[in-house]
């Protein structure tokens, strides 16, 4: 026996050597593949990152969206009580204009002659005097000169004209 153990002819250590060997290859290609994939997740941690800006930019536009939405039913909602508002009014304004012209168009009850049973119509050179007409208009209406009117008619008062009065023209030249 002593013999055999003289004898070192054990390959352990050359295979503990070998397999130290391949081990130390090995950690340093999986060292060398592990800071590659480091550096694709650093690249990628930006595109992620521009990701997130866009998407954050994309939540503030779709609340921004659904806070105009919000507005303009608001705004829809006010102009449309305003229309009806004005509506109204407007047709409270039709009916007092068409009352107004229905009054308008009636003819002018003779003024200061009783019994007198129609209106009173103008004959051939004469004028009927109707509300808001003064002397001036009169003449100018019928194209004569304020003081032609007044010569032909010496009798009316020209600062009280009663409404339904018949007025003298004078003859155009």
């Amino acid at each position: 026996m002593d013999t055999i153990s003289r004898e070192n002819t054990s390959m352990l250590p050359v295979g503990s050597i070998i397999v130290g060997v391949v081990a130390l290859l090995l950690g340093g290609f999986a060292l060398l593949q592990a800071s590659k994939a480091n550096k694709a997740l650093a690249d990628q941690q930006t595109k992620i990152d521009k990701i997130d800006t866009i998407e954050q930019a994309a939540n503030n536009a779709s609340a921004a969206s659904d806070q105009n939405k919000k507005d303009i039913k608001t705004l829809q909602d006010q102009t449309q009580a305003a229309f009806n508002q004005v509506g109204g009014v407007l047709g409270e304004l039709r009916t007092s204009v068409t009352k107004l012209e229905d009054a308008a168009k009636k003819p002018a009850a003779v003024a200061g002659k009783k019994g007198s049973k129609g209106p009173v119509v103008a004959g051939p050179d004469e004028y009927v005097v109707k509300g808001g007409d003064s002397g001036a208009k009169i003449a100018r209406a019928h194209g004569v000169s304020l003081s032609e009117l007044q010569q032909v008619n010496p009798g009316v008062n020209w600062n009280k004209l009663k409404i339904g009065e018949k007025i003298k023209l004078p003859a155009k030249k």
